[in-house]
C-alpha cells in the first residue's frame, strides 16, 4: 500500500544531486513549498476566496491636500463632548475623546487605511493623509500618548492645543472666523 508514495518519493530523489547537504536543502525547499501550497488550499476551503495579501492602492497613494476636509456638523457635535468634559476638568479623557474622532474622520475618508490594528503614530506616519492634517492629528495623538502611555498630567494648555488642532483638522477654517 505504501509503495507508490515510496516510489513517488524514489522518483523525485532521482532528479536531486549526490550531495548529501544539497539533498538536505532541496528536501526542505520541498517541505516548505508543499506546506505553503497546504495552507493555501486551507486558506481557500476556510474563506471560500483566494485571499492574497497585498496594500491596498487606497492607502498607497497620497491623496490631494484640497480634498480633505471632514463633515462639519458631527465635529460641532464632538468639540462640544470634548469641551464637556474639559469643563469638568478631565483634559486627558476631553483629548482621548478629539483623538477617537479624528480617527474616525480619517476612517470615514480612507476606510482602508483604519484597520483594528493601526495605531495613532502609524495613522500620523501615513501618507494617504495629507500632511497639513497629518502634523494635526499626530499632536493630538503624542498628548494622549504622553497622558495614557506615560501617566503625564494634562492641563488646560494641553487641553487648549489639542482642542485648536483638532477644529483645525476637523472643520474648515472659515469656521474659526
Amino acid at each position: 500500500m505504501m509503495k507508490p508514495v515510496g516510489d513517488f518519493f524514489s522518483w523525485i530523489s532521482s532528479f536531486l544531486p549526490d550531495a548529501p547537504y544539497a539533498r538536505i536543502l532541496l528536501w526542505a525547499v520541498l517541505a516548505i513549498l508543499a506546506a505553503a501550497f497546504a495552507w493555501l488550499i486551507y486558506q481557500r476551503v476556510r474563506h471560500g476566496v483566494w485571499q492574497w495579501r497585498r496594500v491596498p492602492a487606497a492607502a498607497a497613494e497620497p491623496l490631494d491636500e484640497e480634498e480633505w476636509v471632514p463633515e462639519q456638523a458631527p465635529a460641532h457635535r464632538w468639540l462640544e463632548e470634548a469641551d464637556a468634559l474639559a469643563a469638568q476638568g478631565r483634559y486627558a479623557e476631553a483629548i482621548h475623546h478629539l483623538l477617537i474622532r479624528s480617527v474616525e474622520d480619517i476612517a470615514r475618508r480612507k476606510p482602508a487605511l483604519v484597520k483594528p490594528s493601526v495605531t495613532s503614530r502609524e495613522l500620523a506616519a501615513a501618507t494617504a493623509i495629507p500632511s497639513g492634517a497629518r502634523n494635526l492629528f499626530s499632536g493630538i495623538a503624542r498628548l494622549v500618548e504622553r497622558s495614557l502611555f506615560a501617566s503625564r498630567p494634562v492641563g488646560q494648555a494641553e487641553w487648549t492645543e489639542a482642542r485648536s488642532s483638532y477644529a483645525d483638522f476637523a472643520v474648515p477654517r472659515a469656521w474659526q472666523a
